[in-house]
């Protein structure tokens, strides 16, 4: 090689020699220098990214997510649920104008007589359809007949303030929750001055409070310690179960500026419970 070299001309010579260099420089320059290029990503941009991220494995989630329909008694739909199972705003308002009539559906073809929702939506939710035991055997279903009451027995009224637990348990309608319940009423006020406080029981329904009315009455005037509202102070007053201490307070003011409080002049005393004052009126003092 070193012949055949010698053979070129000096200017050829030289030219090979600066070729040789270029390769050798283009080579280590190759070798030790990294080309990979770099992408610099600022803060603002890098946390965008990575709620991006987020917001797309919500997305996908959402995709996937089929919620999880439990049974239900189609007559007490809410527009949120009927929102959740497909139905349109007008089929939500046929279903809640027909139920303000105090009507009842018992069966999916009704359901959908009411509504007006398609074959298929029916056919998707029907299945979760859950109506009362009776609606499903009418054939068996026999009324309940109260026999500590039956209409041959002649009808024994009694004193609420004296009724004891199973007494009020045999009125029908009444559990041992809500018998719990008129007993602690009573308690709280030292007892019933009308019949008329069972309305202000919680859990007693019209129909309820009937029955109590049949076979309880207040025969005697319990002995409670009634509050004298023209001398009582604000923390006597606000002890009073139908009281608050607002109101209290109010009770004071309004006394304080127009003098003795009588009857008539509860109804002008600042949140006064106006439905109440006939019962209310029963344990104070004028």
């Amino acid at each position: 090689m070193l012949k055949s070299f010698l053979h070129y001309s000096k200017s050829q010579q030289i030219g090979i020699i600066l070729l040789f260099l270029i390769i050798l420089v283009a080579q280590s320059i190759y070798f030790f220098k990294d080309f990979n290029s770099v992408y610099k990503v600022d803060k603002g941009q890098a946390a965008w990214l990575a709620n991006q991220r987020i917001i797309d494995s919500v997305q996908l989630q959402q995709a996937n997510y089929k919620p999880t329909i439990y049974p239900f008694n189609p007559n007490f739909i809410t527009d949120f649920k009927g929102y959740k199972l497909g139905m349109s705003v007008e089929e939500i308002d046929r279903l809640l104008a027909f139920r303000k009539q105090n009507k009842f559906v018992n069966s999916a073809s009704e359901f959908q007589a009411v509504t007006k929702v398609s074959d298929s939506l029916l056919k998707a939710i029907s299945p979760y359809f859950k109506f009362p035991d009776w609606v499903k055997n009418k054939n068996n279903y026999q009324p309940f007949e109260n026999k500590n009451y039956s209409k041959a027995e002649k009808v024994i009224v009694l004193d609420i303030n004296q009724a004891t637990k199973e007494d009020l348990m045999k009125v029908y309608g009444i559990g041992e929750k809500i018998s719990d319940r008129i007993l602690a009423e009573k308690e709280k006020y030292g007892g019933f001055v009308s019949m008329e406080q069972m309305q202000f029981v919680w859990g007693l329904s019209p129909e309820v409070i009937e029955n109590l009315n049949k076979y309880f009455e207040v025969k005697s005037a319990p002995k409670i310690k009634r509050i004298n509202i023209n001398n009582a102070s604000v923390k006597e007053l606000s002890q009073f179960p139908f009281f608050k201490y607002a109101l209290a307070k109010d009770i004071v003011i309004y006394r304080s500026m127009n003098g003795d409080i009588k009857t008539e002049d509860l109804s002008k005393i600042k949140g006064f419970p106006i439905d109440k004052i006939k019962i209310i009126a029963l344990y104070l003092e004028f």
